[in-house]
């Protein structure tokens, strides 16, 4: 869990969804809201599933979590959000600014902790688990290719 960048976080029983996050203290932070990554219901939530994948690009293990948000201005606020912030790659400013603007936007940082026995080698299913592609509005349109003049061949 401490090398993990991009954690699978389903809650309850929605499609898992990749998030990044940040390992700190036996835990993964995950920041959501305007302006960061989209997890619908995780502010929310109490529990949910979290997957990691290793080196190789498949699954690993699989564990429950205990979901509980980060409150501003809280003690725990003060010393994990500068330091989930530090770990954030390609946010523009320092890191006081991003702290700053999660708390303007109301982003929701979540702690994700271990909550129960995690499956991970032979107890992981044997199956790809693969889904269909979901729903979406995102249309790609088809362009003729463009032609500046009829090329004869003789």
């Amino acid at each position: 869990m401490k090398k993990a960048a991009v954690a699978w976080v389903s809650v309850s029983g929605g499609p898992a969804l990749a998030l990044w996050c940040a390992p700190l203290d036996s835990a993964l932070y995950v920041v959501s809201g305007p302006g960061e990554q989209a997890a619908p219901g995780l502010a929310d939530a109490s529990e949910a599933q979290v997957s990691l994948r290793g080196d190789h690009g498949g699954r690993i293990v699989t564990w429950p979590a205990r979901v509980s948000r980060v409150r501003p201005g809280t003690e725990e606020w003060e010393t994990t959000a500068p330091l989930v912030a530090g770990k954030r790659l390609n946010a523009p400013g320092p890191t006081a600014d991003l702290v700053a603007r999660w708390v303007a936007d109301g982003c929701a940082v979540n702690r994700l902790t271990p909550a129960g026995e995690p499956v991970a080698g032979a107890a992981l299913p044997s199956d790809a688990q693969a889904e269909s592609p979901r729903e979406t509005p995102a249309v790609r349109a088809t362009r003729k290719p463009f032609r500046l003049h009829r090329v004869r061949r003789r």
